[in-house]
């Protein structure tokens, strides 16, 4: 097989989902890498501090031949083993370290070494990230924007995904944005959200194109801050604001706060942990909120929502009801209708699932934009 070149081709990786390879050192990676990127890394945690200390100390050489001595052996036969591996199961992938110099070169030599060429990114992690940086920011202020808003429980993120160019937002911060919104599994680290947020919004720029459609969202989803210009941009853009009936609400806010959460927890930590544990997450999510609702309000949906998790314990959800109505029309409605009184002249269309999906489609200029 012929080898491939080293690439500085960063958005042909990023819009193909090219699998990559990460050698930068796991704490490192945990900080934050790409989408594609799986994390082998040339040294683990220690040898890299190790190794730092010594660059410090007394220079690169003596750096670069410790690295030999700690990465030797066994432990260097494991590792090329595992990069091995990657390309085998990925033989389109990129190699990368943080700058592109030497731990990647070093990784591509030891691979060569044992058979294979296997190409680098030029200009490692940092470059990557710097093209995210820029793109994210070069689109925020040309791209044209809608915004889905509404209710609490009028089921936004379903719709979003059936409008013609969506960015899921929730979707790439894994939270629902709310007080109940934490997902089973964890968040992803704030560059990780904005390096996804950024591949997503290239994708809607260069493969479909026109309109992107947004879910209206306050600053933090969760721990993932937006972007404050993306967030500027989404306040000055058209509204598609989706209405439901009360018991619509009830049943969509039921289904994915109560049965399909205590479904993860129990997919996760087995029946007997799972339950306790999806009860604290509900108990805790109202806790959360109790100085906004006021201590005997928050008392009473309490004392509703233990009542509900004895009834569900005994098989029935449909006690839950009465606390989700509560929170809705007490707490969430009065919020969200303030902050819609602010923002009135830029209602683009109002209605039920069925007429917001038919505007975006009737409206959406599908031609890809330019680059």
């Amino acid at each position: 097989m012929a080898s491939r070149p080293d690439t500085d081709d960063y958005l042909n990786l990023f819009l193909n989902d090219v699998p990559l390879m990460d050698v930068r050192a796991p704490i490192e990676y945990d900080k934050g890498s790409f989408p594609t990127a799986v994390n082998a890394p040339l040294m683990n945690d220690e040898e890299r501090h190790r190794i730092g200390i010594c660059y410090k100390e007394k220079g690169q050489d003596k750096a670069i031949e410790l690295g030999h001595q700690l990465v030797s052996g066994d432990i260097k036969a494991q590792r090329i083993e595992a990069w091995k591996r990657f390309t085998t199961q990925h033989p389109n992938g990129y190699l990368f370290c943080f700058r592109g110099g030497l731990r990647s070169r070093l990784t591509q030599q030891w691979i060569k070494d044992s058979g294979i060429d296997y190409p680098l990114i030029k200009g490692g992690y940092k470059a990557l990230r710097r093209f995210l940086i820029d793109s994210l920011d070069a689109l925020i202020e040309k791209q044209d924007f809608q915004v889905l808003s509404g209710r609490t429980g009028t089921g936004k993120t379903r719709v979003l995904l059936s409008l013609p160019n969506p960015v899921d937002l929730e979707g790439l911060a894994n939270h629902r944005g709310s007080s109940f919104g934490r997902q089973v599994s964890p968040q992803p680290s704030q560059i990780d959200f904005e390096n996804g947020l950024a591949v997503a919004m290239l994708k809607a720029h260069h493969q479909v194109g026109g309109t992107i459609y947004l879910e209206d969202e306050s600053r933090l989803i969760g721990r993932c801050a937006m972007p404050e210009r993306l967030r500027a941009r989404m306040s000055e853009s058209g509204l598609l604001i989706l209405e439901q009936p009360m018991e619509e609400r009830i049943a969509i806010i039921r289904a994915d706060y109560v049965e399909n959460m205590l479904a993860d927890y129990i997919a996760r930590d087995g029946e007997e942990a799972g339950w306790l544990n999806f009860r604290e997450y509900l108990l805790s999510a109202l806790d959360r909120i109790r100085k906004r609702l006021g201590g005997e309000r928050h008392q009473l949906l309490r004392d509703q929502m233990e009542q509900a998790l004895e009834q569900q314990e005994r098989g029935s959800v449909e006690a839950h009801n009465r606390w989700i109505q509560n929170l809705l029309q007490d707490y969430y409605d009065p919020m969200y209708d303030y902050q819609l009184s602010q923002k009135q002249g830029r209602i683009l269309v109002r209605g039920g699932p069925r007429e917001i999906i038919e505007y975006a489609r009737t409206h959406h200029n599908d031609r890809p934009s330019e680059a």
